[in-house]
């Protein structure tokens, strides 16, 4: 067992997977603001277990002293897409990023790995910021979909299970789900332009009628109850019957109601 500190040695990873974190969130707003479609669906992070590391140090035959270079995703990031064209663009923002330089890239999903592993990983260096000054460390973002998620985590709980000795039937089967999963992942991009249109449908829904509510709350606030309580009436009718178009003309006529009420409100 090695004697280091692992509390200190582990500080850098762990600093490095959080600001991983919260920037590549950031760019996920950043898409969807600017774009109104972000491929990044969600994304996770996290720092091995020092058993982790050790057992894998052991498996990759990594001198515990090398274990820095060695053992490239102490730090990790897990970025979900909705497709697989997700992915690849991810991939390229990634590249293009100058707070983090790439080491190399491995394509799980070109060439997926005999057990049906299908992933997109790429290796980072990337500087943190300690009191000691700026120290690179290496982190794996793991860009994926739903459904590979989905069969990668299963997996890798069957394999802790059996200790990475799979029995045959069940990594046939296992097989098996990852090329189901990978055609619902092409069924999906197939009808991808219809799935992105719905979604963003739903979102200016949820934007125009969340906007309309907050209108009708300030007149409230300014004592016209009588108005607010007549709009919140048309809001209803017009939400049943799915009008989007009507519920937009209705918040400008609660614009111009809160502009005589002697105040600006929400554009």
């Amino acid at each position: 067992m090695d004697g280091r500190d692992w509390g200190k040695f582990l500080l850098p990873y762990e600093q490095a997977a959080e600001e991983l974190k919260v920037k590549l969130k950031s760019l996920r707003a950043e898409l969807k603001a600017r774009d109104e479609y972000a491929p990044i669906e969600f994304v996770t992070g996290r720092v091995k277990r020092v058993s982790s590391i050790l057992e894998k140090a052991r498996r990759l035959s990594v001198p515990l002293d090398r274990i820095e270079l060695g053992i490239e995703d102490i730090a990790g990031i897990r970025i979900m897409c909705q497709f697989v064209d997700d992915i690849h663009r991810v991939a390229e923002l990634i590249r293009q990023r100058k707070d983090l330089t790439l080491v190399y890239e491995k394509d799980y999903i070109t060439n997926y790995k005999d057990s049906g592993y299908r992933s997109y990983h790429l290796i980072v260096e990337y500087p943190v910021q300690t009191s000691l000054g700026s120290k690179p460390v290496l982190a794996e973002i793991q860009i994926r979909t739903l459904a590979m998620n989905f069969w990668a985590t299963i997996e890798h709980s069957l394999n802790y299970k059996y200790r990475d000795q799979l029995p045959e039937h069940v990594r046939e089967r296992l097989r098996n789900a990852a090329e189901a999963a990978f055609q619902l992942d092409n069924e999906m991009s197939s009808i991808r332009q219809e799935i992105v249109d719905a979604q963003q449908d739903f979102e200016e829904s949820s934007v125009i009628v969340r906007r309309v509510l907050n209108q009708i709350q300030e007149l409230y606030f300014f004592r016209r109850v009588r108005e607010a309580a007549q709009f919140q009436l048309r809001v209803n009718e017009l939400w049943e019957q799915d009008d989007l178009w009507g519920l937009k003309e209705l918040s400008h006529e609660i614009q111009a109601a809160l502009d005589r009420a002697g105040k600006g409100g929400t554009p």
